[in-house]
């Protein structure tokens, strides 16, 4: 099955191409099930690749599937090849399964939507794209996909266009993400000028045998993390991922969970021996960019009044433990959070998405409370989902984090601390929303009748369709822990599972005292998130203190918006004057050069009067010319 790997990103290529041709003819909700069926069986092919790369020993887990020659010039030779080893088979079983089970929901969300075959034709072409970055044998091909799921999350977070707000939050997300392309891109250069290829065997093997300087190393590393900072909202480039809230929710979980913005440590964990033999400054910035992230949107999230962008937030706030892992070097950690993310983050925005569903596309939670009742199924797999992303035991964000935490104590114990506030928070802001929607007093007429309804307003549970997908993740998130348990090195599956990929990199905290006290942080990591759960009910369900909700943090801390005044002013301003620059001095003297050469060209024309004598006159100045020069020529000598 290795060798037919090819299938894994054709199958949903061939549906969205099907879905091209005759999506408006196959309709609704045919286009939804086509797409779905696409995906689905890439997903079983992906899990035959798994299970013959399970059946071989550690050291053959890797096999490289070339597909054709891309491009032979001179000493730049690229093929068209994937890498099958765990860590892509690992990123593309989460991407096709769960990309399957949004692929399902969706056939219920988009119900009735005049485009509906056209969001499965974008969804199916996301998918490919994904599964072209993940399978990418070398940076080329990996870039492909790159800048695949980047046009089509444009496509996807300003589907419903007409909508001003949507339309600039499509444009928000693909400029923001140029300035990481840049980052890849110039990446790609540097390591093909220190190595000779863009291969990551090459690459890697370079880095690890010393083969290239320290100082060709860092600045891979660097660039590639610029890059990285793009596709997976890290500061100061996280701004665009809150926005993409416009898109429909399943686009919400299909980027924010699963997928695109999960490149980015996808991308780190694959080149994790450059990162390794890089300058010690470079995963020190990257776990510092990555706290600093945590803390800072989980603060932001504390205050939010809509039901997605709490959730956009806390994605942006789990994508920083990811690179804080990175940067401790706790690679298999940050893989390991990354798939049970995609678990709980998924059934959190789809849980929201019935909500918003159920509510009439309500999305304030200001409007909401007691849906538990009203929404039974809805409610239950959201607080599956609540109790693992706040990290209580035994869900499987709770193991997760922990092991993040636990790499990061033996690493730098400033930014544990940092990572145990945020854990508090998210906790914190998690128990918020689900006491605000599920909790509390109903406050659906009053949303009903500040929008002029008439009439009692009831929220309703959503189809089957929709509810089967939320079951899964909810039973995904409670058991997805027991892939990596702390107790026993025989419990250590994912572990075992990554070791021929990244054995080189990782990082052995084997005799520390974080290592030798575990049990006691993960214990601390409990009481912290009970702490938090406890802190936010006393605020919310019990009213014993006000709600500490400060207008900064509902403001994001003004960061969107001084970005957008120094981008509208100053930055319009320059790029005027960039403009008026390439206008007057460039094109300028390009357009100068053109009329001293038609100017020269005009007097040359005169001469070429057409008659006879004109031209003898000019032969005889010609000879008289030439014969001066002799006799020069002659008198000097």
């Amino acid at each position: 099955m290795v060798d037919l790997i090819w299938l894994v990103p054709l199958l949903p290529l061939v549906g969205g191409i099907v879905l091209i041709a005759f999506g408006s003819r196959i309709g609704e909700p045919r286009a939804g099930w086509l797409a779905t069926l696409a995906t689905a069986t890439s997903f079983i092919v992906t899990v035959a690749a798994y299970f013959d790369l399970l059946g071989s020993p550690a050291e053959e887990r890797s096999h490289v599937v070339t597909i054709f020659q891309w491009i032979p010039v001179g000493a730049l030779q690229i093929d068209l090849a994937f890498l099958v080893d765990p860590l892509s088979v690992t990123m593309a079983l989460f991407v096709t399964g769960i990309g399957s089970l949004i692929h399902l929901y969706a056939i219920g969300y988009m119900h009735g939507d005049a485009k509906f075959p056209k969001f499965f034709l974008y969804l199916n072409l996301f998918v490919f794209s994904m599964l072209m970055l993940v399978l990418g044998e070398n940076l080329l091909v990996t870039f492909l996909g790159w800048e695949g799921v980047g046009a089509c999350s444009y496509f996807l977070i300003s589907f419903w266009h007409t909508r001003n707000s949507a339309a600039v939050a499509g444009k928000k997300a693909f400029v923001t993400n140029r300035i990481g392309d840049w980052g890849v891109m110039t990446a790609m250069f540097v390591a093909f000028s220190a190595v000779g290829s863009v291969s990551y065997k090459a690459i890697n093997e370079a880095a690890h045998e010393g083969t290239i300087s320290r100082t060709a190393i860092s600045a891979i590393a660097i660039l590639l993390f610029v890059g990285a900072c793009g596709k997976s909202a890290q500061l100061p480039l996280y701004f665009w991922l809150p926005d993409a809230m416009e898109g429909p929710t399943p686009v919400s979980a299909l980027i924010h969970a699963a997928t695109m913005v999960t490149a980015g440590v996808f991308l780190m964990t694959r080149v994790g021996p450059v990162l390794a033999e890089s300058y010690g400054w470079v995963p020190d910035t990257i776990a510092i960019v990555g706290a600093a992230t945590a803390l800072f949107a989980a603060s932001i999230a504390v205050a939010q009044h809509d039901i997605k962008r709490v959730l956009a937030y806390s994605t942006v706030s789990q994508l920083g433990f990811m690179f804080l892992a990175i940067g401790s070097g706790a690679y298999v950690a940050a893989i390991f959070h990354m798939v049970t993310h995609a678990f709980f983050k998924a059934l959190l925005f789809l849980g929201s998405g019935s909500v918003i569903h159920g509510m009439h596309h309500e999305q304030d939670m200001r409007k909401m409370g007691a849906l538990r009742v009203a929404m039974p199924v809805t409610a239950l797999t959201f607080i599956v989902g609540w109790l693992a992303i706040a990290g209580v035991p035994p869900f499987a964000g709770f193991w997760s984090k922990d092991e993040i935490l636990l790499y990061v104590y033996a690493d730098n114990r400033f930014l544990y601390a940092v990572g145990m506030v945020t854990a508090l928070l998210t906790a914190y802001y998690m128990t918020r929303q689900v006491i605000l929607v599920f909790f509390g007093e109903a406050r659906w007429n009053d949303a009903a009748a500040e929008h002029g309804a008439h009439g009692e307003f009831r929220p309703h549970e959503s189809p089957k369709v929709m509810l089967i997908p939320l079951v899964v993740l909810a039973l995904l998130s409670v058991v997805g822990g027991a892939m990596q348990l702390p107790f026993s090195k025989k419990l250590h599956f994912l572990e075992h599972w990554l070791e021929p990929v990244v054995e080189e990199a990782e990082r052995s905290i084997k005799g520390t005292w974080a290592y030798d006290n575990k049990y006691l942080l993960l214990l601390v990591a409990i009481v912290v998130a009970f702490t938090g759960i406890a802190l936010s009910i006393t605020v919310y369900a019990r009213r014993r203190l006000q709600s500490l909700e400060p207008k900064i943090l509902a403001d994001a801390w003004r960061y969107d918006a001084t970005i957008a005044r120094l981008v509208g002013g100053p930055g319009a301003a320059m790029f005027r004057g960039v403009a008026r620059f390439d206008a007057r001095v460039v094109d300028g003297a390009v357009n100068g050069v053109g009329e001293v050469a038609r100017g020269l060209g005009g007097q040359v024309r005169r001469s070429q009067s057409g008659f006879v004598r004109a031209y003898a006159v000019i032969v005889s100045l010609g000879a008289v010319v030439l014969l001066a020069w002799f006799v020069w020529r002659g008198w000097l000598a």
